[in-house]
This record gives C-alpha cells, sequence and structure tokens, in this order.
C-alpha cells in the first residue's frame, strides 16, 4: 500500500500545531482500522466523547457503553507496532510502521490496536490521547479557553515592540519582516500568502495586521508539527518542558551522560525567547525548535571536532588527506595552473600536497600538472606560500610529493630554495636504523617531509641516475612532449638526480614495487611506493590481505589514473579498506568521491590524519577486506535511521524553468567494506513545499564501524531525471545519537543556510545467532542453532594445541554475551520498545503504567541490592507478570555474565598470548614442518585468524560486562527518580560502575 508521506494530508487541509488541534480532531472523530487478535481488521469510526472522558468507536456488536474506553484507564499510548498483535507476522507488511499504535488500557493492560491512514492521524490521536492521559483527574479546560500560554504572550510582546505606534495593528511587510527575523530560512512569499489567507478567512483585507491575525500566523507557519509532537511526549504539562522534563530528554533519548539541572537552566537561558520562560525554566515549543537547530545538538559528536585519537602511533597507522593536482582550478587536459588551489587544499587539512617540477623558461622550476597548461606557477611562489599556509589548518606533518621532471641544474635550485624558505620546518635526520617503524605524527608535529628519489649509497658524484616513477609520463606522451625515450625492452625509465635534491629526501624515500614477498623482506620502514589506482586495485580484489599486511610497516601512495583527463575522482574506499594510507584526490572536482574523502577527514580535528581500524594495524591480525559478513571479533552494528522531515530545501540548481514544485526523496547510503555499502530511500514528498514530511524508517547493519561512512543526499523526483538538492557526509563513528539536525551542504561542500533535515539516530549491536525469529511475543519460531565462533587448525600440531584450549572459553563468552543479549531484547518488546531503547527507557516506562491508574499494583524496585529484584505485592495483570518475568531473566543473565566474564576474559588472553609466543619462531616452525606454498599460506592465515578471533572474543566480552555495569546503573537511576525505587541509598557509583575501559595491546 502506498504509505503517505505528507502532514497536509489532514482533514481539511488542517496542520497539527497545538495540543488544542489534536483534541478537535478527535471530538470530530475519524475512521481507523480495528486489529483483532486474529489478525483480521474493521474499520471503524472513533471519536472522543464531548467530556473528553472517553474514546469510544461504532459500529460495535458491544452495546455503547463497552464499545468505549475511559481516558484515565489508559496506562500508554504506543506508537507504531509494539505489541504482540501488531508484530505478529500475518500484519507485518500490510501497513507501515508509523500507520500503527497501540492504546495500553485497563487493570489487565489490554491493548487497542489502530492502524490509521496516514501518520499525521496517528500523531494527532497519539498526542491528544497522551495529552488527556496525562491531566489524570483533573479535567481540563476546551481547547482554546483559559490564560494566554507562555508562547501567546511573548509572540504578543514581539508584536508590541514592532507597533511603534501602539494603535495595535503593524503593516503587512513589517509583520512579514518580524516572522523573517524569527524564522529567517523562511520565504517571503509563504507569509506573505498565509497573511492573505487569514485576512481572507477572517474577512479582514488590509494593509494592516492586528496582534490577534499575527499570532495565528506565527503559530501556523513557525510550528512544526513533528517537534511539537516530541515535545508533547516528554512535558509533563503537555505546554512546555521544565527542567526536569528536559533533563529526561535529555538523557533518555539524546543519550547524553551526565547531565545536571543546571545545564538545563543554561540550555533554556539560551534558546528560550520567552523572558517569563527563561526566569521560570520553562522551554516552550519556539525554544526547544531553536535548540535541536542548534550547533549543541548536532549529528556530529563535538568530541570529534577535535583532535580526538591517539597521535603517537607510527605514520603507516593513520590514513593522510592527500591531494593530486592540488594547483589546478579546471581539469588535467585544458587547467589553468592557479596557487589559489594549494590555499584551499591546505585549508581543507589536505596533508600531502603533490608538486611536479618542469623545467622553467627563465632558468628556474616551475610547478603545471601537465605540460598543456595555459600558465605555469613558479616553484619558488609555490614553496613560499607552503611555508606561509602548511600549518594553519593542522599542526601534523606536512609531505611534499616531488615529482622530478626538470633538469640536475633546475633542481638544484629547487633544492636550495626548499631549504631556504622553509628552513627548520624540513625535516632532514636521517633515518633510525634500529627502528622498525616510521616516527609518529605527534612526534613530528610542525614538520615538512620531502617525498621523492634518492641516490644509491655508492654515488658519489653531483648527480646521478635513478629509476623514474610512472606518474606524469602518462600525459606528457599523450600531447607529444615527451623528451626521453622509455628504455629497450621495457623496464623501468631512468633519469637523473641531484645530490641536493636526494639530500632532502629521509623518512618518505621513494622506491619501485616488485612484489609483497620483496617488500616483506628487504624493503625498509622509511621507503615507500606509489601505485596507479589500476595497479592498487588489482592488488585489492586478488590479494586484499597482503595489501593489508604491506600497509601496517611501509606508506602506499594511490594515484588516479592517467586516463582521468577531466580530474574525476577514484572512490577512496577502495584503498582505504585494504590500508592504503595516501589516496590522492583532485581536490577541485566536487561529487560523490569528494564528499567521502571529506567527510571521513572530518572526525579527527580535521587535522588530516585518521587513525586505521585496529584490526589493520595489529602485527598479527586476520583480515580481508572483501569480507561479505561480520570480521571476527568486530563487533557488528545496527543503525536504525528514522528520517522524519526536510527544512527549507532549495530548488536544485538550474531548475527554474520547472517552476516552485520540488518533490524531494532521501537517499542514506553507507560507504565501507563491501559488506556494508547499501542505500535505502525514502517515499517521495508530493507537494511538500520547502518542508517535506518523509517519517520513514531505514536500517542498515555494520559490520566495520570504523570504516563506515554514512551519506545523505537529498534529491528532486523527476520523470526526466532525478535532481540533485543537497548531501550531507558523516564518518559513523561521528554519529550522536537521538533526534538530530542534519547540516546540508551543496555538491561541492558548501553550507546551505538554514537546509537541514530532521532525523532520529539509534545505535545498537546486532542480535546475537542465538535470538530466534519472532512472531509476536507468543513464543519463538525457527530458532537458529546458536553460531559459535572458532579457531583454525594450522597443521602445525604444537600450534594447534594451544588454540585448542580456548574452544571451551570461546563458546561460554558466546553464550554470556547472548544469553544476555535476548534477555535485553525480551524484556524491551514487553515494555513496548524497540531494541534500540535504553534500560532507564524500560524502568521509566513500566513506572508510567503503574502511576496512571487509581488502584495500580505495587511493584517495586529494591536498589538496596546490587541486582535490584522488582518486587509485586499481591497481585499483578498477566502482561505486567510476564515483564517482571522477564526482568528477572535479564537480571539473572547478566549477574552471570558479571560474575564469570574476568575468569573466561582471563582464558582467552591466556591462549591468545601462548599463540603468540610462537609468532617469532613461526618462520623456523614452517621451514621444520615442511610447509610450503598453498599449505603454507593457508598456516598462515589460520594463525592470523586464531589470534584476531581470541583477541576480539575477549574485547566483546570486556565491552559486554561494561554494558551490564551500565545497565544496572541505569535501573538505580532511574528507579530513583521515578519512585518506584526503595532503599536507593546504596545505589552505585557511576564512576565506579562506567569505568574507561582500557585497550587490550597490541
Amino acid at each position: 500500500k502506498k504509505k503517505t508521506v505528507s502532514f497536509s494530508s489532514m482533514p481539511n487541509d488542517r496542520k497539527i500545531n497545538s495540543t488544542a488541534a489534536c483534541i478537535s480532531l478527535m471530538l470530530e472523530g475519524c475512521e481507523l482500522k480495528k486489529v483483532r487478535s486474529n489478525s483480521r481488521m474493521y474499520s471503524r469510526f472513533f471519536v472522543l466523547d464531548a467530556d473528553m472522558r472517553s474514546v469510544r468507536w461504532e459500529p460495535s456488536k458491544k452495546d455503547s457503553e463497552k464499545a468505549k474506553i475511559e481516558i484515565k484507564s489508559v496506562k500508554e499510548v504506543r506508537v507504531g507496532k509494539k505489541t504482540p498483535v501488531l508484530r505478529s507476522n500475518g500484519l507485518s507488511d500490510q501497513f507501515p510502521d508509523e500507520c500503527a499504535f497501540s492504546i495500553i488500557y485497563g487493570d489487565n493492560y489490554e491493548s487497542l490496536d489502530l492502524v490509521a491512514s496516514s501518520a499525521d492521524v496517528v500523531s494527532a490521536w497519539v498526542m491528544g490521547l497522551r495529552y488527556l492521559v496525562s491531566y489524570g483527574k483533573h479535567s481540563p479546560e476546551a481547547p482554546g479557553t483559559g490564560h494566554p500560554s507562555l508562547r501567546t504572550s511573548w509572540i504578543s510582546s514581539v508584536f508590541d515592540l514592532a507597533d511603534l505606534e501602539k494603535s495595535g495593528r503593524i503593516p503587512v511587510s513589517r509583520a512579514v519582516q518580524l516572522i523573517k527575523a524569527l524564522n529567517p530560512g523562511m520565504k517571503t512569499s509563504t507569509i506573505e500568502l498565509k497573511f492573505k489567507e487569514l485576512q481572507k478567512a477572517s474577512e479582514r483585507p488590509g494593509t494592516e495586521v492586528a496582534c490577534d491575525l499575527f499570532v495565528e500566523a506565527y503559530c501556523e507557519l513557525c510550528t512544526r508539527p513533528e517537534i511539537f509532537f516530541l515535545l508533547v511526549q516528554f512535558s509533563s504539562n503537555k505546554e512546555y518542558l521544565g527542567v526536569k522534563d528536559l533533563l529526561m530528554f535529555l538523557e533518555v533519548e539524546q543519550g547524553m551522560e551526565g547531565v545536571t539541572e543546571e545545564k538545563c537552566l543554561e540550555i533554556v537561558s539560551k534558546y528560550e525567547p520567552s523572558k517569563e520562560g527563561r526566569e521560570k525554566g520553562y522551554l516552550a515549543i519556539d525554544g526547544f525548535t531553536r535548540y535541536l537547530l542548534s550547533a549543541d545538538c548536532s549529528i556530529f559528536d563535538p568530541q570529534h571536532r577535535k583532535v580526538c585519537q591517539d597521535m603517537a602511533q607510527p605514520l603507516s597507522h593513520y590514513y593522510i588527506s592527500s591531494a593530486h593536482s592540488a594547483c589546478l582550478l579546471e581539469d588535467n587536459f585544458w587547467g589553468r595552473s592557479d596557487i589559489s588551489g594549494y590555499i584551499s587544499a591546505l585549508g581543507l587539512g589536505c596533508r600531502s600536497i603533490e608538486l611536479v617540477l618542469w623545467d622553467g623558461p627563465e632558468g628556474e622550476p616551475v610547478v603545471y600538472t601537465s605540460p598543456s597548461a595555459a600558465s605555469c606557477v613558479p616553484f619558488r611562489a609555490v614553496v613560499g606560500l607552503i611555508d606561509q599556509h602548511a600549518f594553519t589548518a593542522s599542526a601534523y606533518p606536512l609531505i611534499l610529493c616531488l615529482v622530478v621532471r626538470c633538469s640536475a641544474p633546475q633542481q638544484r635550485l629547487a633544492a636550495q630554495c626548499l631549504r631556504k624558505t622553509l628552513g627548520e620546518k624540513l625535516y632532514l635526520e636521517p633515518p633510525n636504523p634500529v627502528a622498525s617503524y616510521l616516527p609518529s605524527p605527534e612526534e613530528l608535529k610542525g614538520r615538512i617531509l620531502i617525498k621523492g628519489k634518492k641516490l644509491p649509497p655508492t654515488c658519489e658524484d653531483s648527480e646521478g641516475e635513478v629509476s623514474d616513477e610512472e606518474e606524469g609520463w602518462e600525459l606528457a606522451r599523450r600531447l607529444g612532449q615527451e623528451d626521453r625515450e622509455a628504455p629497450e625492452g621495457g623496464g623501468l625509465r631512468r633519469v637523473r638526480l641531484s645530490r641536493e635534491l636526494s639530500e632532502l629526501v629521509s623518512l618518505c624515500q621513494a622506491v619501485p614495487f616488485q612484489d609483497f614477498e620483496s617488500s616483506r623482506r628487504g624493503q625498509r620502514y622509511w621507503e615507500m611506493c606509489s601505485f596507479s589506482e589500476v595497479e592498487a586495485g588489482r592488488f585489492a580484489n586478488e590479494c586484499p590481505a597482503e595489501l593489508v599486511s604491506y600497509n601496517k610497516r611501509f606508506l602506499s601512495r594511490i594515484y588516479p589514473s592517467p586516463m582521468r583527463i577531466d580530474a574525476s575522482n577514484m572512490n577512496p574506499q577502495d584503498f582505504w579498506k585494504c590500508g592504503c594510507q595516501m589516496v590522492a584526490m583532485n581536490y577541485q572536482t566536487p561529487g560523490l568521491m569528494m564528499d567521502l574523502n571529506a567527510g571521513w577527514f572530518r572526525q579527527n580535528g580535521a587535522c588530516g590524519y585518521v587513525l586505521r581500524p585496529a584490526i589493520m594495524r595489529e602485527e598479527v591480525s586476520y583480515f580481508s577486506a572483501n569480507a561479505k559478513d561480520s570480521l571476527p571479533g568486530v563487533p557488528a552494528q545496527l543503525l536504525h535511521l528514522k528520517v522524519i522531515s526536510g527544512q527549507n530545501l532549495p530548488k536544485p540548481k538550474g531548475s527554474g524553468a520547472k517552476g516552485e514544485v520540488v518533490e524531494p526523496y532521501v537517499c542514506a547510503e553507507i560507504h565501507g567494506i563491501p559488506a556494508d555499502c547499501a542505500e535505502h530511500r525514502t517515499k517521495t514528498a508530493l507537494q511538500s513545499g520547502d518542508n517535506p514530511i518523509f517519517d520513514e524508517s531505514l536500517e542498515f547493519q555494520i559490520n566495520l564501524p570504523e570504516l563506515a561512512v554514512l551519506r545523505f543526499v537529498v534529491l528532486d523526483d523527476d520523470y526526466i531525471g532525478d535532481e540533485f538538492i543537497a548531501q550531507y557526509t558523516i564518518p559513523f563513528e561521528c554519529l550522536q545519537p537521538g533526534y538530530r539536525h542534519v547540516p546540508l551542504q551543496s555538491l561541492a561542500g558548501e553550507p546551505l543556510p538554514h537546509a537541514t533535515l530532521f532525523v532520529h539516530v539509534a545505535i545498537t549491536d546486532r542480535r546475537g545467532g542465538g535470538k530466534g525469529h519472532r512472531r509476536g511475543l507468543a513464543g519463538r519460531r525457527g530458532r537458529r542453532v546458536r553460531e559459535y565462533t572458532s579457531t583454525k587448525a594450522t597443521g602445525i600440531k604444537a600450534i594447534d594445541e594451544v588454540f585448542r584450549t580456548a574452544t571451551q572459553p570461546l563458546r561460554e563468552a558466546t553464550d554470556l554475551r547472548e544469553n544476555v543479549q535476548n534477555a535485553l531484547v525480551s524484556f524491551k518488546e514487553l515494555c513496548g520498545l524497540t531494541p534500540a531503547a535504553n534500560m532507564k527507557q524500560c524502568i521509566l516506562t513500566v513506572s508510567t503504567w503503574l502511576l496512571h491508574s487509581d488502584n495500580a499494583p505495587s511493584v517495586t524496585l529494591n536498589l538496596a541490592e546490587q541486582y535490584p529484584p522488582m518486587e509485586a505485592q499481591g497481585p499483578i495483570p498477566d502482561l505486567l507478570r510476564k515483564v517482571l518475568t522477564a526482568y528477572e531473566t535479564m537480571i539473572q543473565t547478566s549477574r552471570t555474565l558479571i560474575e564469570s566474564a574476568d575468569t573466561v576474559y582471563g582464558k582467552l588472553i591466556q591462549a591468545q598470548q601462548a599463540g603468540m609466543d610462537f609468532h617469532k619462531e613461526l618462520h623456523r616452525i614452517e621451514t621444520k614442518e615442511g610447509l610450503r606454498g598453498r599449505k603454507l599460506q593457508k598456516a598462515l592465515e589460520s594463525f592470523a585468524w586464531n589470534i584476531t578471533v581470541l583477541k576480539g572474543q575477549a574485547d566483546l566480552l570486556k565491552h559486554a560486562k561494561a554494558e551490564a555495569l551500565d545497565n544496572l546503573w541505569q535501573i538505580h537511576n532511574a528507579g530513583q527518580s521515578c519512585g518506584i525505587g526503595r532503599n536507593g541509598s546504596a545505589s552505585p557509583e557511576p564512576s565506579r560502575l562506567r569505568a574507561p575501559l582500557e585497550p587490550i595491546p597490541e
């Protein structure tokens, strides 16, 4: 069935912008589908009684007094398929999740399961019901009566300030400017049209507007229904968020830790526009909207805005932001060399720049990217610019990749220029012969490294011959400007190199690549190879594990194919997944590939260096870049992404002829290892204007989170061809959970003012192999056999015996983790929550049921105990009994995990360390056992697999224990704050339970 996604589909084109509007809709009534326990659906007309005390439906076989639910008996209102009936397989595909809702009512916690025609009808009923339920026994006033609200008073005060003549009216033009100033992204034409509509409806045409009409226009234009719905969910009085409401929202929904009431008051004073609200500590809808749109609530984790990774690892353990042809602003073939390209690249945190040196017409070297460029830049000018801008965006080392195409005399001038201009910044110390790895970015801070060819130690002359790199010659050949012949019979081209330039090369000595075995035996850590994208692509497909292993010690630079004469870009992810550090990008060419590069390097304070995943750095580890499933020891995660709405979306560029209508949809893409690459799109929001509602949930499985990037693309659905509107790219590790706005950017990566997407982000661990496919809550069907990660035989008896000792601990570790995981999911489902919910939400939900009832069963949490039992006094309804049973199972499995984890962890680490003791002797043992060829390769692979599995499973167990302790802390915290906890003084210290995890030494 087609999904309705626009709020404008409300009856009579009504826009939900207040609780009064919701209740008004409920009083008029509407058709909803009632779902029976046998999965059959019946259309019924549902209406709220005039006294607002009951919801009735007709026709019904029951008498009129039974075909109703009293508001005071309602325990909870759930959105989505959150009950056994709605979850049943017979219904799951008949309607979208956002069109379903359930009313849990009565002492037996029965559920009335309903399906509406659209998500906006659901929102209206849910918002209205929650509003009425929250009043309890107090009779709410009819909508629209009583004292003016906090918001109305504030808007009226804004109007009074603008009413300079104090006549009670202001010109329409001033009213338009006022609303535009309060809502900067809104179009003037939209505001003018709204005033015309309201003036016509109230039969008050003219060039001026009164206060009441201004307030009405503001409320209709500036209330975002999806944010109002959110406020109502968390507000205790349904008009604004108090300090405690805001604190609950930040902790429970936004995943913030350590939030205090003082912090909440700071947010209120910063974002609440009304003076009364700021004084009383209230955040009304406008302040709440401002807060959600602010940088304080960004989707990008603020911790990643500064350098946050370990910068003391060897240089080869980082991805390095690298530019190819940085000086070109157009394309390789017709491009004009322009000095500003360097400033732009360095300003974006680029840490590796390519300089191709050619003979200049006046005896001094010049920089081209190709000899066809319409103008050239003197080398001296480029070096001066680099000296000036090298460390403005990042303090970490800059690598200058010199490709020498000039004569020896001009090389000498180039070397003198580099020494004189860069001075102390140049890194000239010879490599340490006893070290095994390159120095770290931290040690090389503020230094400039020269990557280039070096004369052999046997050469004592002022210049000598060295092998040349292929880079740059293909284009010269194409243009007929090649001045050197290729050697007969193929082989490497030879070029003359001056000693002065050779002496500037230290840690990045360019050498030709032969094969992986030669590199393993003979390449020194300060030597590096450059690969064309074609050659590197072949290695990535045919021998990815060897390329990953090579990149643990050596730097590799990948440059674009010379066939890319339009300066298009390769996909950097194709090479990052194999650990290649320097993927040279054409910074001047916008598009998907540059978005991925720019988004990726934002994650470490945009310093140009990103630490590679641990699985790619450890000396012994098994990693296949082309894995099609989860990796050994790396916990797969689920990204639950709800795309709710868009704000102030611009029209596609060049779409003037198309008129005003934009019909957007959102595409969410995951880029990473092949197993993670996926794309999902929302439905198109038809005739939605600039602020479409999508309200659609998407889900992705991420097997290697450290290498995954999420990209949002907004497109205009057009029968001729979908047109680009905006995009935003963010590393998976930088996502903040909760309700967030995505700041959209243009194709060139420039911010689009006020254009955003409103989304909800939740990240959970993937359910373990022991989780059965569920049909409702009644039972598990088709339970899969639990899959255990095991070690592999190497064919070497002594080594296999060591790894065999880990078989039982590996099974125990999996059982401990997955038993807790399954118990958690069952408990959350019974609470009517998704697997993405946290423990605090579960406890608060149970407490809400108990508090919304006159004769509520007495259920308490005994917080005096470390593992708090949930105890019931007297008889309790069936659903609540199931919840208590599920809670008890979760507590017991958590306790077993917490108390057993350290022992099992010790056994795993012991087996891993015993295996590692064989590592240094591996080659000797191989020879002794007579292993060679494919058998040898298999033995090495199995050994690396076993080490990776043991370390990974030990890590997972350690994290599972930390999460179980964190859940206990949340139970104590929620039990105290919601009133069902007793003996709460023994609440454990969060610092003790939530101690930061020490990483296992590599």
